[in-house]
């Protein structure tokens, strides 16, 4: 039987209740989701999936990440609510592209784990399944595991085998429109040009499952907790000499203007920390900048295109501003002007939530 997987928390719990039920089958898993975007949040949902099938002996076969083809289905359903008529595009494809899969394998048999999602309707996917069957002869195997207690069994399996629980389907669409209703920034769509791995980003879950799957190769111990924080994103940030001179400009993490606009000059300097008579701004050089730092940028346009850590830029900011969570913009500029300056700088924090690997 191919399973066609969406994600390991389906999967995982999905596989097992298979196993179980269908001890004569064969199973092989498909993992098969071009709707899931961003890639690096694509990336992680398999890296994840790759670890459940390894532990419970089932070979898996990746599909082709054809977004763009997965992008022309859904044309002008942008806007369908979940488990609307988008999803069932979206299943047809993956239903389809799955049907196709098994005949190349040799299987007459299909199913898939979004069965027990509790944000998929199970009499959807049953009647494309059912279609499906019809068209292509291949039989789709509509399993209910989410009733008499199967969805708390499977948040028990998910949180015992410290699965990665993501908190969105994997559509942008979806996605765009669960942010709005929550009134909450879609921070999973910010990528800095400089590739910078941003606090509770997915690039840094996926760095920290990476670290997982290798401790358990090390056979060592670990939990994955849950920690609060004050989140951070930068929109754009530039600065203006005079009337209209625009000049290249650094803002680090955690730079916060209320109104987004500050104009003044440079009031005094102290150590080599220059203030603005406006919004508590400050600026340094990047010479002052490299020697705290300990780096070597020639430019602010190097700096910007390869900062440092996320990390680092904190620890700077502390050893400025005796706090790295001080929200005062800190600007880097290649010198100090003693003209009129306007900085304009869109950004935000937030409270958030964020995973912390702690190995035991």
């Amino acid at each position: 039987m191919l399973v066609h997987i969406c994600c390991s928390v389906d999967s995982h719990f999905f596989l097992e209740k298979l196993q179980a039920d269908f001890p004569q089958e064969k199973l092989t898993g498909f993992f098969y989701d071009p709707n899931i975007h961003p890639y690096s949040e694509y990336q992680l949902r398999l890296l994840d999936v790759e670890r459940s099938c390894k532990k419970l002996g089932i070979d898996l076969i990746e599909g082709e990440y054809d977004y763009e083809n997965w992008l022309q289905a859904v044309r002008g359903l942008e806007n369908e609510p979940e488990k609307g008529k988008r999803c069932e595009v979206c299943f047809d494809k993956r239903f389809i592209t799955s049907a196709k899969k098994a005949l190349e394998i040799g299987e007459d048999k299909i199913t898939t784990t979004l069965l027990v999602s509790p944000l998929k309707s199970q009499e959807q996917l049953k009647r494309v399944g059912d279609e499906f069957y019809a068209k292509h002869g291949v039989e789709f195997i509509a399993v209910d595991y989410r009733s008499g207690g199967g969805t708390q069994d499977q948040s028990r399996v998910t949180k015992e085998e410290q699965l990665y629980r993501q908190d969105y389907c994997g559509c942008i669409f979806g996605l765009t429109m669960q942010r709005e209703q929550q009134e909450r920034l879609m921070d999973e769509m910010f990528s800095p040009i400089s590739g910078q791995i941003l606090p509770a980003s997915i690039e840094e879950r996926l760095a920290l499952y990476t670290r997982r799957n290798a401790l358990e190769d090390e056979g060592k111990k670990y939990k994955i907790i849950k920690q609060k924080f004050l989140n951070y994103r930068q929109f754009s940030c530039k600065l203006i000499e005079g009337k209209k001179e625009l000049i290249p400009a650094y803002a680090l993490s955690y730079s916060t203007l209320p109104r987004k606009r500050a104009q003044g000059r440079i009031e005094f300097s102290v150590d080599a920390l220059h203030y603005l008579n406006r919004e508590e701004v400050k600026f340094i050089t990047l010479q002052k900048f490299n020697t705290l730092a300990q780096t070597q940028y020639q430019n602010i346009k190097e700096l910007i295109f390869s900062p440092p850590s996320f990390e680092k830029e904190l620890q700077l900011r502390q050893k400025l501003l005796e706090t790295p969570y001080d929200l005062t913009p800190l600007i880097v500029v290649e010198k100090i002007s003693e003209k009129k300056l306007t900085l304009q700088l869109d950004a935000k924090t937030y409270e958030d939530v964020k995973e912390k690997l702690i190995v035991i």
